[in-house]
């Protein structure tokens, strides 16, 4: 199964940022809709496409494996 780790990135920016980021600022500036994003970075095992895994890289200034990785079942 791919985890993703959106929360953990998501936690970090905000540390990093000094302030709270929410997953509809996400959405604007990645342009992936909002429940695509609670999608994923909620649902055990959930798929998106490969355009959705690199905006979130773009966004978050990261490489693949740090936005995503393998967990076996």
């Amino acid at each position: 199964m791919i985890r993703f780790k959106v929360k953990e990135l998501l936690a970090e920016k905000e540390f990093q940022e000094g302030r709270v980021i929410t997953l509809a600022e996400v959405a604007k500036e990645t342009a992936i809709h909002r429940a695509t994003l609670s999608k994923i970075a909620n649902e055990r095992g959930y798929n998106t496409g490969t355009d959705n895994v690199d905006r979130l890289c773009a966004y978050f200034g990261c490489e693949i494996e740090e936005l995503m990785q393998r967990v076996p079942e």
